[in-house]
């Protein structure tokens, strides 16, 4: 029998779904809400946004579905699943007891310090001047600031010297520029070596890794620039077997048995934000959601069945399976808006998406439909994604679509992957 699915989201993580999604043997009609015309080639566009609850469960009612997966992380902490679970809709994303693991850095970094989970030493702040006391009593730099609450993957800073961390401190708690997702701080240790994400599939009793993912953050080639959502991404990162077991052991193992301890319950994707260092991988963070760019590159790694995958998360028998993974990587270049972190221009009308050579994937996340032309709809703009046998070889065939592509102000960084 077929199954319906109605992925909640709009962006490039979304589109990435419901590519994979639609592959499935398993898979029926698959929606998307709101979706867009950019991924209207595998999922149909429902207008309902992420936080209409209601239309939302009212929907799978009418369109008979039979999962629904919810990309981003605000209608997670809101307690969507919650919503959609209570009135019997079968749900692949955690409830908000889960989803506050992301939505509060204070909450997460607690856990992970209840639960053993190698990270940096932290202090968290309700009130601005003993936050402030405390950076001026730093006496190890850089620091990390961090806004408490979610904040579009923006609400962090590595901050040099003292009057960098004031300053952060000051727009946060104080400017409000996150609103009150910076009514509480939390100061960071600053750890050193490369970053690494590793995202698991979890039904609250065990997990299944996927192949381990490393983003760039920075705008500007060479790690210069401000920080992004993510500017592009490659898979897998080669790690020695030391250190894969080390993060399925001490992160990810003890993650998973913290939610058990803690009666925490949990369907969906464990996100985790890693900084491998010289005394072993540590946790920055962790999401409750696929990542974004992450997912557009760790998908197209995935031979086998997504969707069985997920339905077996969403009923709880997530133990035996185990996902079939392409040889070779995936490497995924972001193109984006100029203006892009601080003030994306939108308007530019795109070319090119009917040059893209085969072999790549095009996952729109800010694009508009508007008189027959796709048009810049926000900051981060496409994905161009593309496997290859080797890194280098992912890597050249995804930067091959990039040129085929053209929009007024069109940024992109030409070192992913190195």
């Amino acid at each position: 029998m077929a199954i319906n699915v109605l992925i909640i989201g709009s962006g490039g993580r979304e589109h990435a779904l419901a590519w994979k999604l639609k592959q499935s043997p398993l898979a029926g009609r698959i929606y998307a809400a709101p979706g867009s015309e950019g991924m209207r080639d595998c999922a149909r566009p429902v207008p309902m946004g992420a936080l209409e609850f209601d239309k939302i469960t009212d929907f799978c009612a009418g369109s008979d579905i039979g999962l629904c997966v919810i990309g981003p992380e605000e209608p997670l902490a809101k307690g969507l699943a919650d919503h959609l679970a209570s009135k019997g809709v079968k749900v692949f994303g955690p409830r908000r007891q889960a989803a506050m693991l992301e939505a509060s850095k204070q909450l997460a970094k607690e856990f992970m310090r209840r639960n053993y989970i190698p990270t940096a030493d932290f202090q968290s702040f309700y009130d601005p001047q003993p936050a402030k006391e405390a950076v001026r009593a730093n006496k190890k730099w850089p620091l990390v600031v961090k806004a408490d609450g979610l904040a579009a993957g923006k609400g962090v800073r590595v901050c040099p010297d003292e009057s960098t961390a004031l300053a952060a401190v000051e727009d946060f708690m104080e400017k409000r520029i996150f609103g009150s997702s910076g009514a509480r701080v939390v100061l960071e240790e600053f750890l050193e070596g490369r970053e690494a994400s590793v995202m698991a599939l979890c039904d609250g009793k065990d997990f299944v890794m996927l192949p381990v993912a490393r983003d760039h953050k920075r705008l500007r080639d060479g790690d210069e620039g401000p920080n992004t959502g993510g500017m592009g991404a490659v898979a897998p990162v080669d790690l020695d077997a030391e250190t894969l077991e080390k993060v399925r052991v001490d992160i990810l193992g003890r993650f998973v048995e913290g939610l058990k301890k803690e009666k925490i319950p949990y369907c969906g994707v464990v996100f985790a934000g890693l900084m491998l260092t010289k005394d072993g991988p540590k946790a920055l963070e962790f999401n409750v959601r696929f990542g974004d760019p992450e997912t557009q590159t760790v998908l197209p790694l995935i031979k086998s069945d997504l969707l069985a995958h997920m339905l077996a998360c969403a009923e709880g028998r997530l133990a035996g399976e185990k996902p079939e993974i392409y040889d070779g990587s995936c490497a995924t270049v972001v193109l984006a808006a100029a203006g892009y972190p601080e003030s994306p221009v939108t308007g530019a009308e795109i070319r090119g998406l009917d040059r893209v050579p085969p072999g790549a994937e095009v996952f729109h996340a800010g694009t508009v439909f508007d008189g027959g032309k796709f048009k810049v709809n926000g900051g981060r703009v496409l994905g161009v994604s593309a496997r290859g046998a080797t890194p280098s070889e992912a890597r050249d065939r995804a930067y091959k679509a990039v040129v085929a592509i053209s929009f007024e102000g069109m940024r992109h960084r030409r070192d992913i992957g190195i």
